[in-house]
């Protein structure tokens, strides 16, 4: 995609990128490895070790626009706001945190709570099966309507990638029990049998089709942010939006 004109050295903020994603996926995720092995493969900048290069993808805005649905994907703020946010996001993803904890908080600060934008979150869970477990959690946490509570939970307390057992499903149902308001026996029953696993596939399937690579990737009325950019990146993009 074209690069817009964004200054060098905010083309260089970092991603989580995609490959090996085979070494991560354990029997039993045959529909996302389906859907993956049907797309492009990601995460493709990670060295043979696992550890991630983070820099090497090309980032910043994109001026091609894609059209993404909604769906049932969780939504902050005014439905009917000029400006529609997107973010494919992983929750193990550290720059997804990096966005979730600094410039997410900004731009809902200042746009979505003022009417002006809505955000939307879109699940790209493609660091292994634990960041599938991760998604699906979530999506267990929005049935009882704390969807928002899990998932600033989730990026407020995030593990190192490396440490898979933190996201088992044991685990990721006991941080949920620190959701005021959360049935936890109810989000137990509702992650083990994996009641939303569809609708997580989907959002990659989704992602991939709008040309996702990296996490975090945010869409402003269907123009891509890729990676953890400087607030200012996304404030001009919502302003430009706003005046369109």
């Amino acid at each position: 995609m074209e690069q817009n004109n964004i200054p060098a050295s905010e083309n260089n903020y970092p991603t989580s990128k995609a490959s090996d994603l085979n070494r991560f996926f354990l029997p039993g995720t045959i529909l996302i490895a389906a859907i993956i092995i049907s797309g492009s493969i990601l995460y493709a900048n990670r060295d043979k070790s696992g550890v991630g290069n983070d820099n090497q993808a090309p980032q910043g805005q994109q001026r091609n626009k894609v059209d993404i649905s909604i769906d049932n994907a969780p939504v902050l703020g005014n439905p009917k706001a000029r400006v529609t946010i997107v973010e494919f996001a992983d929750f193990r993803c550290p720059f997804c945190e990096r966005f979730s904890n600094q410039t997410g908080s900004q731009i809902i600060k200042n746009y979505v709570d003022t009417g002006k934008a809505r955000f939307v979150f879109k699940h790209f869970a493609f660091l292994g099966q634990q960041s599938v477990w991760a998604a699906e959690a979530s999506e267990c946490a929005k049935e009882q309507g704390k969807f928002w509570e899990y998932h600033n939970w989730l990026y407020q307390n995030q593990a190192p990638e490396s440490d898979l057992a933190y996201y088992s499903k044991t685990n990721l149902t006991k941080y949920a029990g620190n959701i005021a308001g959360i049935d936890t026996v109810r989000f137990a029953s509702c992650l083990n049998k994996g009641a939303y696993s569809k609708n997580v596939a989907k959002d990659l399937s989704q992602g991939q089709s709008a040309g996702v690579t990296g996490t975090p990737t945010v869409f402003i009325n269907g123009v891509a942010i890729v990676g953890a950019q400087p607030y200012a990146v996304f404030k001009s993009a919502i302003e430009e939006a706003l005046k369109n």
